[in-house]
């Protein structure tokens, strides 16, 4: 191992520290990578290379992983409908693999023999982390500080104070993780069952009370247009949660298992992507078989749970992709859903591949295909099973 290491940092008080610890107890060269995947505004960014640079960093670098987060990872949330428990749209949870691949790409570029993150050790982000860089890169040092030296916040403050670094680190009542795919919220309500958050624990206030009709355009399953004007999937995401998160529409708690065993509850709000999957749901009811939405609810089901316990590079993540990609092929249309405060519906859709043709009948009107005694014949015949189950059966 030699005496580089590579620092995910955030600029908040766990990652700050890890800086001169890494420096002066470790005695290693540190330089640390910000990663956005779609949660920092360009202004945000350069304060926290500042700060990076301020406490000692060799090197600060930030890459930009938002559209590889959204082909890699986004696109198939979406086209799979995925709420984790019916509830959750993977919002920060999905973010950390990419985040940590792009981390693995810059440790092996600038040849560091040494990793570190800001993970304590009660959540999920630290497997995140630690599996990806443990399989790509098994020959790094992995170097978890907050983790390893279980230290209380005043204690990192006090370090820091004592090495020069008299930042404000006033703790926010709230904590918020923001990205392209929704913001998680966690505060004291949410530790405990019974914890109702207030309204003014998310980042979105309430500032528009009336009724507003968007239409949201698909092809191929991926979002592409929004009140008809074509843009590509990230500004639909983007210019769709601007207009959807000032009625405090998507915010919801999610309640879970998490990957060491315990359970865990957070608040989000993610606007745009429930009313993305749900739009996007409605449009596959009407162009895809029966068939095939049961078999992708399984698959998509079982593809969110993987990629929630950290199971990304599981291969058969990409045989689910695949099989994800050939469903889309004809999810194509426009959705429109109402917002209201607090409330979105998803109300009526068009699509060319409507399977919902008039062309063999109209639901609970006519049909163009069998005749009424087709119907007779056919339910005698699905019936007859059953008949024979209740006639052995008749004196039980």
């Amino acid at each position: 191992m030699n005496n580089l290491v590579v620092l995910a940092f955030s600029g908040g008080l766990d990652t700050s520290f890890c800086v001169p610890y890494l420096m002066n107890e470790k005695g290693l060269e540190v330089h640390t990578v910000i990663v956005n995947t779609g949660g920092f505004s360009d202004e945000e960014a350069k304060q926290i290379e500042a700060r990076a640079l301020q406490l000692g960093a060799k090197s600060h670098t930030c890459i930009d992983a938002t559209e590889d987060y959204y082909n890699r990872g986004i696109k198939y949330l979406i086209s799979g409908n995925i709420l984790k428990n019916d509830t959750y749209p993977l919002s920060v949870s999905s973010e950390r693999f990419f985040q940590a691949l792009k981390i693995v790409e810059h440790v092996k570029k600038i040849g560091a023999g040494a990793v570190a993150h800001g993970s304590t050790g009660a959540g999920n982000d630290q497997v995140r982390f630690d599996l990806v860089f443990e399989v790509l890169a098994p020959e790094v040092k992995i170097i978890a500080p907050i983790r390893e030296l279980q230290l209380s916040r005043q204690q990192e403050i006090d370090y820091l104070t004592k090495h020069g670094f008299n930042f404000s680190w006033e703790k926010s009542k709230y904590s918020i993780n923001q990205g392209l795919w929704g913001t998680s919220v966690g505060g004291v309500e949410t530790l405990k069952s019974s914890g109702i958050l207030p309204e003014e624990a998310y980042p979105s206030q309430v500032s528009d009370h009336n009724v507003e009709r968007v239409n949201i355009g698909f092809e191929k399953g991926e979002p592409v247009s929004l009140n008809g004007e074509k843009m590509n999937p990230i500004n639909v995401i983007r210019t769709l949660n601007n207009i959807a998160s000032k009625f405090g529409i998507g915010r919801d708690v999610h309640v879970g298992d998490t990957i060491i065993g315990t359970k865990g509850r957070v608040a989000f709000e993610a606007a745009a992507p429930l009313i993305i999957v749900k739009a996007h749901h409605l449009l596959e009811k009407h162009v895809l078989t029966k068939q095939q939405q049961y078999w992708k609810k399984q698959l998509a089901d079982w593809y969110g749970q993987l990629m929630h316990e950290a199971q990304y590079l599981e291969p058969v993540m990409r045989n689910i992709e695949t099989f994800l990609d050939d469903t889309q092929k004809f999810v194509s249309g426009e959705v429109e859903v109402e917002l209201r405060p607090y409330h979105f519906s998803v109300l009526a859709c068009s699509a060319p591949y409507d399977l919902m043709n008039s062309k063999f009948g109209e639901y609970g009107e006519t049909n163009k295909s069998f005749s009424g005694d087709d119907v007779v014949g056919f339910t005698k015949v699905t019936a007859n099973p059953l008949k024979i189950y209740y006639s052995v059966h008749e004196n039980d």
